[in-house]
């Protein structure tokens, strides 16, 4: 009986909810077959699968209870699970036909619960995977940072050593110009004691004489005494050298600090370069104007306008051209070589700006650029850059996720421009303009290989 109640109950389980009520609502009907009473709607309203079971065994026997099931499965359009029961009259082939049924039923349970288990071991080999990945790079970027510190320091002692000497050599050079300023005077002084030992002898001599005559005469031959010179004030005041100290410090903290700067700056943009892509020019979005080269690394702007379809995404009249390649998320990282030119425009740009018609290269527009006018002006929007010296190489980098476009002087890895704080909002292309010929401006941009260290 043990057996019947639980292959019952199964079968109940395999029942939705609102099929559940339908079941439960038949039960509570007279005549469900013929002789058979309804079981009271009170005993059935808070009833669950397994109290429904217990209910109808009590009321019907076993037998007749799954007699009444398969015509009630039958009524709720669950013919599947009446046939499972009613395929073999004979009770114990019906038990075995449910057996099987149990049988598949949990086999699939089980397979189920291996391939979720194998998609948790699947999921946890990646996590692995993952933080391997993230500590290969921690390894990677604490090698390059014990590089960036040994540069860093092997400079301290380069220029340590270096300003060390200059004021040792600075301290000897004062220290030997005291030494001769010293002798200068002893070599006067001994001067002057050798012509006063030569005066003091004739003196002396001159005294001995007894002949008032001859004295006299004497006299009036010996020479002037030879000028001296007033010693009282004379002296070799001890040299300071705490300047000499005061300055090398400095000066040493000066290029240090400079040095440092240089270091840094360029080992940012080392650990920038990482995220380099091939980038390529995109001919469908190029002015009429532009000349592209074969490898679609090159642009510039011809002496004759280019007979090309006129498709919504080429630009016309403004001579821009974009990237093939975009960027949605994550770091995206370029260089053009600009040297040469006295107009240029370099950047990112939204995929959505207009390229019809006047354009304003500004953020709200769509447009993170910087530019060169009349060959000295750097503006970012409009933003007046102050460049120290004018690019041969520009290195662009966009941080989709934190939301900012930086550019770089890739030579001498100076930062020239940052935006800030942007709001991207969909898919972002690298952005060109070599500008119309004029002063001269006829040199290509050139999309260039990345350095990149690792």
């Amino acid at each position: 009986m043990s057996n019947h109640k639980e292959v019952l109950w199964n079968v109940l389980e395999n029942l939705r909810n609102e099929h559940f009520k339908n079941f439960q609502w038949f039960l509570k009907q007279n005549d469900i077959i013929e002789g058979f009473s309804a079981i009271a709607e009170a005993r059935l309203e808070r009833a669950d699968r397994q109290d429904t079971v217990d209910l109808m065994v009590q009321k019907y026997g076993c037998r007749d209870t799954v007699e009444i099931t398969i015509t009630i499965l039958e009524k709720i359009g669950r013919n599947d699970l009446a046939q499972c029961l009613s395929r073999q009259k004979d009770l114990k082939t019906r038990d075995a036909v449910l057996l099987k049924w149990e049988y598949n039923k949990k086999k699939a349970e089980l397979e189920e619960t291996r391939t979720q288990i194998k998609m948790k071991i699947q999921e946890r080999q990646t996590k692995i995977w993952e933080i391997k990945d993230s500590a290969e790079l921690s390894k990677k970027s604490a090698n390059r940072q014990i590089q960036d510190n040994e540069q860093v320091f092997t400079l301290l002692l380069e220029s340590v050593k270096r300003i060390l000497a200059d004021l040792n050599n600075a301290t000897k050079e004062k220290q030997e110009a005291t030494q001769k300023q010293a002798e200068g005077f002893i070599q006067e002084l001994e001067k002057e004691i050798s012509e006063l030992t030569e005066r003091s002898t004739e003196v002396e001599q001159l005294s001995h004489i007894e002949d008032h005559h001859e004295f006299l005469q004497s006299c009036s031959l010996l020479k002037a005494a030879p000028p001296t010179k007033n010693w009282t004030d004379v002296s070799i005041a001890p040299p300071s050298y705490g300047r000499f100290v005061g300055t090398a410090v400095n000066q040493l903290k000066g290029e240090l600090s400079k040095e440092t700067e240089k270091l840094l700056a360029k080992a940012k943009l080392n650990r920038v370069q990482q995220f380099a892509v091939d980038v390529t020019l995109d001919p469908d979005s190029a002015n009429p104007y532009l000349v592209l080269s074969d490898d679609a690394k090159q642009v510039y702007f011809g002496d004759e306008k280019l007979n090309l379809p006129d498709k919504p995404e080429r630009f016309d009249p403004t001579i821009n051209v974009l990237g093939k390649q975009s960027i949605s998320s994550g770091r995206f990282y370029y260089e053009v070589q600009v040297g040469g030119n006295t107009s240029w425009d370099l950047g990112v740009v939204r995929e959505s700006i207009n390229r019809k018609g006047s354009i304003t290269a500004k953020p709200e527009n769509g447009y993170w650029t910087i530019c060169l006018r009349n060959g000295d002006k750097y503006r970012a929007s409009a933003v007046q850059l102050r460049v120290k010296h004018p690019p041969e190489k520009v290195g662009v980098f966009v941080d989709y996720n934190s939301g900012s476009v930086s550019f770089y002087d890739v030579d001498s890895a100076e930062l020239l421009h940052c935006f800030s704080h942007c709001s991207f909002n969909g898919k972002l292309y690298p952005f060109f303009s070599p500008s119309l010929h004029r002063g001269g401006n006829r040199t290509p941009l050139t999309i260039s290989s990345v350095n990149y260290t690792d």
